[in-house]
């Protein structure tokens, strides 16, 4: 059985949104061309099992030929398209998504609409994908055509605000798992795993889950003092994952007063990874996948990391189009392309997790049916976009910044 657990409703992010809205916020993006040559791949090789892409057969078939449409698209879509071509050759997307993640999408996105020559992609924080369109929303105007984040109670809170997405209902679904759709317009464009992050070169004995961290630091505390990192629960997507854990496994804060103590808190998986790769940091819990993965493939052995085996959280990243898009078809045939198969297949390269069941699994690529595989089933958390109570937020935050000494 796959757990569901509720996302959390941050008064940070409240508070952020809030002040930011009062003043515009200097927008600097990332042009991504298909056409630059740069074509990462991510995963590891070598004996990692995370990074393996055994344990679940390739899908039959393969993806349908890139700007072919579906034949189960509606009649009229020919007029998305030929609105996008009108709409000239942008599109602009705010998201907390790594450029090496996206590289392989891009290619294939514009390979299949070859009129789309120029994407802009920022890499923001989690929140503050929200905070910064909230903020250019209310001081005349945004260029988002895209959202893109996995703070899941940062959507849902988002969401509510009127007129927050444009509202759009892409053909992919029918084809797609029930948690494919997070909210109204918010669709789950990827499904990443949170693993344990570790220095093979200072902890050459792999952890295999939370409980097998907290033994290793019982066993010797003082070369996992201050060694430990952990994500900040004071924004959304540490708060989500962190919560989510503990709610399915309410034993697991045994292991936690353990390690916690030993952690020092960062606000990025990116900085968390640098960190470990660095030797600044032992290991690290609950790091994104999709930063990880491109540098367990460029570390050379040095930097690991595994599902954890006493509860891996998976985390849907989810994707809604700019309520106000100043290319908003472009908006929809890139949000269809990230839900289909070769759009799937695109972001498995690219490192991040994807979860359609017709995506031909390759060497490197990364997949949701390979956590369940690693773990069981009953040991996947599937974070949901929900919200709970704010006394809820603030009791489960005033425990973990306890442990952590703050």
């Amino acid at each position: 059985m796959i757990k569901s657990v509720k996302g959390t409703r941050s008064g940070l992010f409240s508070r952020r949104v809030l002040a930011s809205v009062a003043a515009a916020v200097a927008v600097t993006t990332i042009a991504a061309c298909g056409s630059s040559g740069n074509d990462p791949t991510a995963g590891a090789g070598g004996g990692n099992p995370v990074a393996s892409s055994g344990g679940s057969a390739a899908a039959a078939g393969s993806c349908p030929a890139l700007g072919t449409t579906p034949d189960y698209y509606p009649a009229d879509y020919s007029k998305i398209v030929d609105a996008s071509k009108a709409e000239g050759p942008e599109l602009t997307i705010y998201s907390n998504t790594d450029q090496e993640n996206w590289a392989p999408i891009f290619r294939d996105f514009q390979t299949a609409y070859p009129w789309i020559t120029t994407i802009s992609a920022n890499n923001l924080d989690s929140d503050e994908v929200f905070q910064r369109v909230l903020s250019e929303s209310a001081t005349g105007g945004s260029p988002a055509d895209v959202l893109v984040s996995n703070a899941a109670q940062a959507w849902a809170e988002y969401a509510e605000t009127p007129n927050a997405l444009s509202v759009y209902e892409s053909p992919e679904v029918a084809k797609l798992p029930d948690f494919a759709t997070l909210l109204p317009n918010v669709y789950t464009m990827s499904t990443d795993p949170m693993t344990i992050a570790y220095n093979t070169a200072l902890l050459p004995e792999a952890p295999t889950g939370i409980a097998s961290l907290a033994e290793m630091v019982k066993a010797d505390p003082e070369t996992f003092k201050d060694k430990l990192t952990s994500r900040d629960v004071g924004g959304a997507f540490g708060f989500t994952v962190s919560h989510a854990f503990t709610e399915a496994s309410p034993d697991a804060w045994a292991s936690l007063e353990t390690l916690l103590p030993s952690a020092r808190p960062e606000t990025s998986s990116g900085t968390q990874t640098e960190k470990i790769l660095a030797g600044e940091y032992v290991a690290g819990f609950f790091i994104s996948g999709a930063p990880a993965y491109p540098v367990v493939e460029n570390s050379g052995g040095l930097f690991e990391v595994v599902f954890p085996d006493d509860g891996t959280v998976v985390l849907p990243r989810g994707i809604g189009i700019a309520p106000a898009a100043p290319h908003a078809n472009t908006a929809k045939l890139f949000t269809d392309f990230v839900l289909s198969c070769n759009g799937q297949k695109a972001l498995a390269e690219g490192g991040l997790t994807s979860y359609r069941e017709d995506v031909p699994t390759e060497e490197g690529s990364h997949t949701y049916q390979q956590v369940v595989d690693a773990v069981g089933e009953d040991k996947v958390i599937l974070a949901e976009y929900e919200l709970v109570p704010e006394a809820e937020v603030e009791e489960f935050t005033a425990k973990w910044d306890g442990l952590l000494g703050q």
